[in-house]
């Protein structure tokens, strides 16, 4: 795996607003409780990964796909098989995502269940 190839892919979708390093985003895979990675002729095209505590919830995060490449299904593939890992380890598969994104979500089959909140830090 090519972590300087996941630096651009989030570059590519203005996601490293932290100015993350590969070594950061390197870390941030490394210490997920699973990650996906699909690959184009050897070239990263999409990821997704799960944080859990592998007994109750797993927080599907990190799910994205180069804009090229958005809209032929790789974004369904993965997050299907993201909550098959979940499913099939017996954790409850949540996400959080932007509100427009919703009913995107909804249609796979989640449904809102809370508020989320974030502190921002200092960098």
């Amino acid at each position: 795996m090519s972590f300087e190839e996941l630096k651009s892919l989030y570059e590519s979708l203005g996601w490293n607003s932290l100015n993350l390093s590969v070594e950061d985003l390197a870390n941030m895979c490394r210490q997920s409780w699973y990650a996906l990675y699909v690959y184009e002729n050897d070239n990263l095209v999409g990821m997704g990964r799960i944080l859990s505590d592998g007994v109750i919830t797993g927080i599907i995060c990190g799910l994205c796909v180069l804009p090229i490449y958005q809209s032929q299904g790789i974004g369904n593939e993965l997050l299907h098989r993201l909550v098959h890992y979940c499913e099939a380890n017996k954790v409850i598969p949540q996400l959080m995502c932007k509100e427009e994104l919703i009913p995107y979500y909804e249609k796979r089959g989640f449904e809102p269940f809370t508020v989320g909140m974030m502190k921002q830090i200092n960098r």
